[in-house]
């Protein structure tokens, strides 16, 4: 015995005081690298760089009106930006655009999935016109809608007045709590589709072996929705609100073609403000700490998010 663990104690010694060899890739391994190369290149030039350089120009003086007066000057970019007058509004408007498009999406998208589980004559036809506005632009559905709510000529103050709901057209796009609900309702419809598309092929992925012995036990339709329908599809409830959220507060197409941003910054969310401080302001620093400021605020949701569904996944519906 004792002569066998002097033999392993010397192959330890020798293995530690080995000298190591040079990596080298092999000839599989290297033509992996080759094959990842474009995909590498692009994923760094088109999303990593400019990350990065944005995270740095939130500290700089960065505008278009003197670029050769580019110098860091610290939090003085994320001090202009809160203490602006428009940082409450468009803070409040980020909120109201997220909660009630949210709600109402989930809402509606979950209702339209339960409704096209169940088979019935041109099922298919009226899955297509539900998905149908998902594959369209933003910026497009915006557009439309713009026209829809127009004051002079839109079709819905055409239709309210028609069953005497008002008396007069009311300018949806020129009055700030008319707009702001208006891209609401555009961006409800827009992402409406979303939540049902989701929501669908998770219900079509329940056994239909839970609901026949649910039946057998004499369970109500209350009680099988509660008891399986819910807690068998609640992974992709969650994971589909995140995303939801996150998307809605980065998606600006819908009210920079219906009122970009107006009337008087009204309608500005965090994404639409930024854009206005690129395109209007040119000032690149402002901007970027914007994006920052975006980017910790969907963090913390994240975080809080994914704790709060982690503690409630065990607990009863």
């Amino acid at each position: 015995m004792e002569a066998e663990k002097q033999t392993i104690l010397v192959e330890r010694q020798q293995a530690v005081h080995a000298p190591k060899k040079p990596f080298r890739l092999s000839r599989e391994g290297l033509f992996i690298l080759l094959c990842l190369m474009p995909a590498l290149l692009l994923v760094t030039v088109f999303t990593y760089y400019p990350l990065v350089k944005g995270a740095v120009m939130a500290f700089q003086n960065y505008t278009l009106f003197d670029l050769t007066d580019i110098h860091f000057i610290g939090l003085e970019n994320f001090i202009a930006v809160f203490t602006s007058p428009d940082f409450f509004t468009v803070a409040l408007n980020s909120f109201y655009w997220v909660a009630f498009s949210l709600v109402f999406q989930f809402i509606l998208g979950f209702g339209l999935a339960l409704l096209m589980r169940k088979r019935f004559r041109g099922r298919g036809l009226y899955q297509a016109m539900v998905f149908f506005p998902w594959a369209m632009s933003g910026f497009l559905i915006g557009l439309i809608w713009r026209w829809m709510f127009n004051a002079q000529f839109g079709v819905i103050n055409d239709l309210l007045l028609k069953v005497g709901l008002i008396d007069a057209p009311i300018p949806f796009l020129a009055d700030g709590t008319w707009a702001l609900a208006s891209v609401i309702i555009a961006n409800i419809w827009y992402g409406v589709a979303f939540f049902a598309i989701m929501i669908l092929a998770a219900l079509q992925s329940i056994p239909g072996e839970l609901y026949e012995a649910a039946d057998m036990d004499g369970a109500s339709a209350w009680q099988q929705f509660r008891y399986i329908t819910v807690p068998f599809i609640m992974p992709t409830l969650a994971v589909t609100i995140l995303l939801r959220v996150i998307w809605i507060l980065n998606f600006p197409d819908i009210i920079i073609s219906m009122t970009n941003g107006g009337p008087a910054g009204s309608t500005h969310i965090f994404s639409t403000y930024m854009i206005d401080k690129v395109i209007f302001a040119q000032d690149y620093g402002q901007s970027s700490a914007i994006g920052i400021v975006i980017v910790l605020i969907l963090l913390v949701f994240t975080v809080f998010y994914a704790k709060a569904m982690k503690v409630d996944k065990g607990a009863d519906f």
